[in-house]
């Protein structure tokens, strides 16, 4: 059992837990945390599935991490309770019984005579160290007197106050890798969302992106409802950094992104046979509007990609949701049979080409296009949060305990012979050792001033 709490208290199994634990928050940081496998497919290649399965995708959250975090909690517990035991003595039952040559080998030292007895000396040196605001403790065995005076005892926890204060940080940690939850909702202006896990739902009620003069984006505002029931309990604007927080969940601005599935086009339509021919439409896919011509021509907007690109097999498909190279599917229809069609351009309006023989006098043009925006938010549940406040609070308190409210000890050893008093006295402190040495040193003058 001993070799067991040894190896558990143990200075350099903390220490290589440390390194361990820091190095698996580099990795954590390095690699994206919480994206799908097709990300890390992407990313990583043949790599992504070992790292997956070895859940350095995840690392906050897998098991190995929180088992690292339990092994350290319990090595600081470890530690902290077997040095506890030794400083609850010390403050409560001190050894009061000293040595005149030890004090008198101290760093910290001075010795004096006093005329009178024993009980009248040591009565003038407690009375001193009271007044200096020490507690003081004494006993008095044969013709010798031992005095402790003691003050800001409470600098002796310092250390185990961080301990906890530490302790409780690392149960904040696993307490968010076992309950924490995230997820992401995609709203747009007038639609509701559950929250998962949450028993609540969302509404965005508006989107608006601000800028600053010179086009870059300034911030992103929702407005967002909060329903129970079907019915609004709370309505706040979310923005960057500053969340909504319901229920023990936080919703946060994440992301926005532009809703191409209502997007209008603004398309025209020309004649190379005839330069003053142009007809302008705006138009939603699946809309249809009359081209006004003597054929009776229709033109209908068939498929809208923001990023065209030709995929597998040869097919128009879009390689992201960013209007990177806007393109629209135009078709001409004359009689209600489709006459022909092909595909415009924003970017690139000389590639535009229809196909089909009734449509080679016509050329159109996509001049624009506008889309409605979306918002991205980040719905959070982490419930190791409150720990890791309280656990801060009290490393702070720890530390400030340990260094700026030192213990201070003074130790008086008196002895009478020959109608005189010997004084000894010999001063301890962990920190603030210039101060403690002038108080010692006044202490002492006044001593010797007492008659």
């Amino acid at each position: 059992m001993k070799a067991v709490i040894r190896f558990l208290s143990s200075v350099k199994l903390a220490i290589a837990l440390l390194i361990i634990l820091a190095v698996a928050s580099i990795v954590g940081t390095l690699i994206p945390q919480g994206r799908t496998a097709e990300e890390y497919a992407v990313r990583y290649g043949g790599l992504s599935s070992a790292f997956i399965r070895l859940q350095l995708t995840a690392v906050y959250h897998s098991l190995w991490y929180l088992a690292l975090l339990g092994l350290f909690a319990l090595n600081l517990l470890v530690c902290t309770l077997t040095r506890l035991s030794p400083k609850v003595r010390r403050a409560r039952r001190p050894h009061l019984a000293a040595d005149p040559k030890s004090l008198a080998a101290a760093r910290i030292k001075d010795r004096f005579k006093r005329t009178g007895p024993l009980a009248d000396a040591q009565a003038d040196v407690q009375s001193g160290l009271k007044r200096a605001g020490y507690r003081v403790r004494s006993s008095v065995e044969g013709g010798r007197a031992c005095l402790l005076g003691r003050k800001r005892t409470a600098g002796l926890f310092g250390s185990d106050i961080v301990h906890a204060g530490l302790l409780v940080i690392i149960a904040g940690g696993i307490a968010s890798g076992l309950g924490g939850f995230k997820t992401s909702i995609p709203l747009k202006e007038g639609e509701v969302a559950a929250v998962p896990k949450a028993g609540f739902e969302v509404r965005l009620d508006e989107f608006a992106t601000e800028y600053y003069p010179d086009g870059a984006v300034k911030d992103w505002k929702s407005t967002v409802t909060v329903l129970e029931g079907g019915k609004p309990v709370l309505t706040e604007i979310v923005e960057v950094n500053h969340p909504l927080a319901h229920k023990g969940f936080n919703l946060y601005q994440m992301d926005y992104g532009s809703d191409w599935e209502s997007v209008t086009l603004e398309v025209w339509a020309k004649k190379k046979s005839d330069p003053a021919f142009l007809r302008k439409f705006n138009l939603k896919p699946g809309d249809k509007a009359a081209l006004g011509d003597p054929e009776g021509t229709e033109v209908f907007v068939r498929r809208f990609l923001p990023d065209f690109v030709l995929g597998e097999a040869n097919q128009p498909e879009t390689r992201s949701l960013q209007p990177n190279n806007p393109a629209a599917l135009v078709e001409g229809y004359r009689g209600g049979a489709k006459a022909f069609d092909g595909w415009i351009f924003a970017q690139y309006p000389d590639f535009a080409q229809m196909h089909g023989a009734e449509g080679a006098d016509l050329v159109f043009e996509l001049k624009g296009y506008t889309a409605g925006e979306y918002s991205v938010l980040e719905a959070a549940k982490d419930p190791g949060v409150p720990l890791v406040w309280l656990g801060s609070i009290l490393l702070m308190a720890g530390l400030a305990v340990a260094f700026y409210w030192p213990t201070w000890e003074v130790r008086a050893v008196l002895e009478e012979a020959g109608g005189k008093t010997d004084v000894v006295l010999g001063g301890q402190a962990a920190k603030s050792r210039d101060r403690f040495e002038k108080e010692f040193a006044a202490l002492v003058a006044a001593l010797r001033r007492t008659p």
